[in-house]
């Protein structure tokens, strides 16, 4: 599992070991790493063209320090500053070989012989801003960031313009195609927007004693050994059951998705309860949902209920994990008496789609009420859903949620599970699971394709199953986003592209199939 600090956890953890270690011990051990990295990108360094961007702080130390030992070796190193920048690093490189020009105005290169330095660049290495930087990039770190060339730019412990513990963007930042960081995972590599300017994330070890980590991802090792995977006696029933109340007339196919989900997720039996109507005939309960359910999938037990049927719907069995919301529209009051019957039992329940709306207004009227509940309920809106939750319960509008999530989407997200009492999954291309405890998790697979219409089905269906299964709510979120995200990758390898939801239960199949026989298993 991967660890993710705030810059006020890193800098204690720093200063005890400055208060150990040599002078400079620090810094050397995180240019060993990134020495070791632009080695093993270029695979070669006599005659290679490096261009530094050198801030006043550690960050372009590290840069400078590193654009020394290449220079030694023989590469060309240009360091580009806009003011001072570390001493000894400094004289490190020029000693060896380097130069180093100064842009600010008036002095240095015009626009394009720095744009053509640039462009000619093997590799860029951006030590602008280091972990303490907050707020937009100042003009002239903003010029040297539009012309920086993503491709062949990298990241040194975080790309400058991103806010190290939110990820928020304020203006100009750099684009790297890679970020080496040191000691540990910040926050903000890990969040968007930040972390759509990092690239793939390095760790280099550089000897901290950390605490407790503030947000975790998992790897696929994880995720292995998570599975649940049937014993030699399991049964069925011992495999866990879930219940699944998705689909109306108006959206069937939702319903078919979420079973889709649901069958790829560990769980031995699916009971299905699906919103019909009355037959006029006979007046049965009958439904279209149901139909295509049975149709696509005969393993699950399919029950039609009529909107809102309170006894019905808890009479379809006993489950392990109830989940909600894939498909139902119509009528949100009669959604809402489903929605408060699950409440009443004891078992975890997932909340999804069309029953977020119920959800918000049964909160509106009473805002203790999941923090009386013994057992968890996790909800998984997206980012239009999250603010009418908001809206609703704690009297957010539109606005104000949208401006909360910019500016620490972490942090708005802790708050809103601390004060509903939900563990919240909030959907996106960071998904984040976050308990009312503040736990919190960061799924950092996946895929652009994954948003289209029907993917958040196959999701509610997985992470019920895996609930169900035995896996506790909140973890079963992080293990669903995970390798929900890892099926849409496969997709892209497999060229399965573009994408459609339909694709993801097949794709989920292959996904667990080669997790489990993974020799590093």
């Amino acid at each position: 599992m991967r660890n993710a600090h705030t810059v006020e956890q890193v800098r204690a953890a720093e200063a005890e070991r400055f208060a150990v270690l040599p002078p400079g011990a620090l810094m050397q051990r995180a240019v060993f790493g990134l020495v070791a990295y632009v080695v093993r990108r270029l695979g070669r360094v006599h005659g290679a063209r490096i261009v530094i961007l050198a801030g006043s702080g550690d960050n372009g130390g590290d840069a400078l320090w590193a654009g020394a030992r290449l220079a030694a070796r023989g590469a060309r190193v240009d360091a580009i500053a806009t003011g001072t920048t570390h001493p000894q690093a400094t004289a490190a490189l020029l000693a060896a070989g380097g130069r180093r020009q100064v842009v600010a105005p008036p002095a240095g290169p015009d626009e394009p012989t720095l744009r053509e330095l640039l462009e000619r660049a093997d590799l860029v290495l951006d030590g602008l801003l280091g972990i303490g930087g907050r707020g937009g990039l100042r003009p002239a770190h903003a010029r040297l960031a539009a012309l920086a060339p993503p491709r062949r730019t990298v990241a040194v412990d975080l790309p400058s313009g991103v806010d190290a513990d939110t990820g928020a963007v304020a203006g100009d930042a750099i684009r790297a195609s890679a970020t080496i960081t040191f000691g540990t995972y910040k926050r903000g590599l890990w969040l968007m927007p930040g972390a759509a300017h990092t690239g793939p994330v390095e760790l280099v070890d550089i000897g901290l004693t950390l605490p407790e980590p503030d947000l975790r991802a998992l790897d696929d090792a994880d995720v292995r050994a998570a599975l649940p995977v049937p014993h030699e006696t399991a049964s069925k029933y011992r495999r866990g059951v879930l219940g699944l109340v998705a689909g109306s007339d108006d959206y069937p196919g939702a319903a078919v998705l979420a079973v889709g989900g649901a069958l790829r997720g560990g769980a031995g039996y699916l009971r299905v309860v699906s919103v019909g109507h009355a037959d006029p005939a006979s007046g049965r309960i009958h439904g279209r949902a149901g139909d295509h359910v049975r149709a696509a999938y005969p393993e699950a037990v399919v029950t039609d209920i009529a909107p809102g049927d309170r006894a019905a719907l808890l009479a379809a069995g006993r489950v392990q994990v109830w989940a909600i919301g894939p498909g139902l529209a119509g009528d949100t009051s009669a959604t809402g008496v489903s929605l408060d019957a699950l409440l009443g039992e004891d078992v975890p329940l997932v909340v999804d789609a069309g029953a977020l709306d119920p959800l918000a207004d049964l909160l509106a009227a009473d805002r203790t009420r999941l923090h009386r509940r013994v057992a968890p309920v996790l909800v998984t809106p997206h980012e239009g859903e999250f603010a009418r939750l908001v809206g609703r319960v704690l009297g957010w509008d539109a606005a104000k949620a949208a401006d909360e999530l910019a500016a620490d989407r972490l942090a708005t997200v802790r708050r809103v599970a601390a004060e509903t009492g939900a563990v919240i999954l909030l959907k996106g291309a960071r998904t984040l699971v976050v308990e009312p405890s503040g736990t919190a998790w960061v799924n950092t697979t996946g895929s652009p394709w994954l948003g289209t219409a029907g993917s958040g089905d196959v999701l509610t269906g997985l992470i019920g199953s895996l609930a169900a299964a035995g896996l506790p709510v909140a973890f079963a979120g992080a293990v669903g986003a995970h390798l929900h995200g890892r099926a849409a990758e496969r997709a892209g390898v497999h060229g399965c592209l573009p994408l459609a939801a339909s694709d993801l239960p097949r794709l989920l199949a292959a996904t667990v199939t080669d997790l489990l026989t993974d020799p590093a298993g």
